[in-house]
């Protein structure tokens, strides 16, 4: 087995306010490992997005990483000071963000922001990192690299400012890429060429990937395995067959069952009933019991963590052999 690149260990991030501390993700942990695509999704709120900015190191204040562990290749990375995560991010991860446009400096051409950043974390000349970013831009599929280096962002289509973001995002070659839902902004044919661009980038660089989306038709198309998110936890992580195909929490039963089929008719589709819950309204025991088919009184009493089902880890009580009997 290979070593894991990114080891998160228990993650708890809060945010104090004045009516109480807000537990955001509470014990998460995962790995990933080099040249690997995990999928992290789940509805809004689930905690997908605080996770990838915690990663790097970029949450808002208050927020805050209260408990657990986050390891880069062995090294602990978030009890850094502001400078030495600086250093970290750009050179060893690099981010690829919803929106290209707030990525993006307006008043500079896409070139002198690159170059800025290779310059930032690797020893080359101006000449050799210019010459550099227009490398990147060929490779990300940006045609006449030569000239489009001077533009500015408003002169790129969304589809090619997103490529820009990526170049940007690998200019010093980092280990580890975190993409907050890199594709949504995009119609489905400029989706298919970023989600093609990010798996060569990891079959050619070895780069890992943690690919924040609630889109399962780029899951499918681009992770290894997915973690799927709820209320600030981990429900459910697995080989991405399986959790899509053989979903075991469920939660994930019903999100695969809320998808339409191209070859199955149907009336209608399946839905979750209720609301994910808010932060200061988090149920006791299982936090999806209020919506849960299948909850028993375990659930109502005892929060689960993830346990073996199948070829995946799943955090419901169906999976205990000790507890499921009530539930029969």
């Amino acid at each position: 087995m290979t070593a894991p690149l990114l080891e998160v260990r228990n993650l708890r991030v809060e945010f104090p306010t004045r009516r109480g501390t807000l537990v955001a993700i509470d014990d998460v942990s995962f790995d990933i490992a080099p040249g690997e695509v995990l999928g992290v999704v789940g509805e809004s709120g689930a905690g997908k997005s605080i996770t990838g900015a915690a990663i790097i190191g970029l949450l808002e204040p208050p927020g805050r990483i209260a408990g657990g562990e986050i390891r880069l290749n062995g090294r602990r990375i978030d009890d850094l000071d502001p400078a030495g995560m600086r250093r970290v991010r750009g050179k060893e991860i690099g981010a690829i963000f919803q929106d290209p446009l707030t990525s993006l400096n307006p008043l500079y051409t896409v070139g002198r922001q690159i170059v800025e950043t290779v310059r930032t974390h690797l020893d080359l000349t101006e000449s050799q990192a210019r010459t550099r970013a227009i490398d990147l831009l060929k490779s990300t599929g940006i045609p006449a690299a030569e000239q489009r280096i001077d533009h500015y962002p408003h002169q790129f289509s969304g589809g090619m400012r997103q490529r820009v973001v990526i170049a940007l995002a690998l200019a010093a070659e980092p280990r580890l890429i975190v993409a907050d839902e890199p594709t949504t902004a995009l119609d489905v044919s400029i989706q298919a060429q970023i989600i093609a661009l990010i798996k060569r980038l990891c079959r050619e660089h070895g780069t890992a990937v943690m690919l924040v989306t609630h889109d399962m038709g780029v899951i499918a198309e681009t992770a290894d395995r997915v973690a799927v998110m709820y209320a600030g936890r981990i429900a459910e992580i697995g080989p991405v067959a399986d959790v899509i195909h053989r979903p075991r929490h469920p939660y994930t039963v019903g999100l695969m069952g809320s998808i339409p089929s191209v070859g199955e008719h149907r009336e209608r589709l399946a839905q979750i009933d209720g609301a994910m819950p808010r932060l200061n309204a988090i149920p006791k025991g299982c936090a999806f019991n209020p919506r849960c088919p299948k909850v028993f009184a375990t659930c109502r009493e005892r929060r689960p963590d993830l346990m073996p089902a199948g070829t995946s880890l799943a955090a419901c009580w169906l999976h205990d052999a000790s507890v499921a009997k009530e539930a029969a």
